[in-house]
């Protein structure tokens, strides 16, 4: 007979791995982002054996359909069915692998203690290393693409168009992560960069999805605008995403 108690504790959902570590001698604890229960992190039991039937489905960067067991401190992975086998792709290439960690380092962050927002988290991380499989553009724009989204979804949008501290139209030719992006000659923070105009429509096709203008952008325009995204990044994060600095710009 079923126990009651651990039939009332299991739950399923979707989940992406972000992150693993061994526990003992077969086990691993495995940080999810789930699309419905935000973050989690659980145990796999027995995952490290050869004989494992779930392992090679509980790799970073892989999306599966998990059966967990509400837990104290750790949940427990009963069952795990893949949905997107994300992560042999991706590990095969080393520029692609940076740079799904540094995206799935920036969901860990994000999502830590935003419960609000993992939904969207989730959809937009799975989307992201989907395209990032197919090699649907540039790793690097995916990347960069991927951080303003997952920033703008957790409350950071950044403004590449009218001033980001009094809304004045723009363009405007001043850059100030701490107040929100591109700003006027009147409320630029002594020091701002200056970005190239169209540094500046790169990132506001990063933003919003505008690939036609994203992948045909020049290589020195994307050098500049991955420097932008990551101190807005690190500014609203309030700490640095350490992957950031393996990732490979062209």
């Amino acid at each position: 007979m079923a126990n009651p108690s651990f039939a009332a504790r299991s739950y399923r959902d979707d989940a992406v791995v972000l992150r693993t570590h061994k526990l003992g001698e077969a086990d691993r604890i495995i940080t999810l982002l789930t699309k419905h229960h935000g973050q989690v992190r659980a145990v796999a039991k027995g995952v490290r054996r050869t004989s494992s039937r779930f392992g090679a489905r509980l790799e970073p960067f892989m999306v599966a359909d998990l059966q967990l067991v509400a837990g104290r401190t750790l949940d427990i992975v009963t069952q795990a069915v893949a949905k997107g086998a994300y992560g042999s792709d991706i590990a095969a290439d080393y520029g692609r692998f940076t740079v799904a960690a540094a995206m799935t380092e920036t969901a860990e962050k994000l999502t830590d203690a935003d419960t609000e927002s993992g939904t969207a988290q989730y959809n937009l991380l799975v989307g992201a290393l989907a395209a990032l499989s197919r090699s649907d553009h540039p790793p690097e724009l995916i990347l960069d693409s991927y951080l303003l989204r997952a920033l703008a979804t957790g409350g950071w949008a950044p403004s590449f168009t009218d001033c980001a501290r009094c809304g004045r139209p723009g363009p405007h030719t001043a850059f100030a992560a701490p107040v929100g992006g591109m700003v006027c000659s009147d409320c630029r923070p002594p020091g701002s960069p200056a970005p190239a105009p169209e540094t500046v429509e790169l990132l506001g096709a990063l933003l919003t999805g505008n690939w036609g203008v994203a992948d045909v952008s020049d290589p020195r325009h994307r050098r500049e605008s991955a420097g932008l995204v990551a101190s807005y990044l690190q500014w609203h994060l309030e700490r640095a995403v350490k992957s950031l600095k393996h990732v490979e710009r062209s």
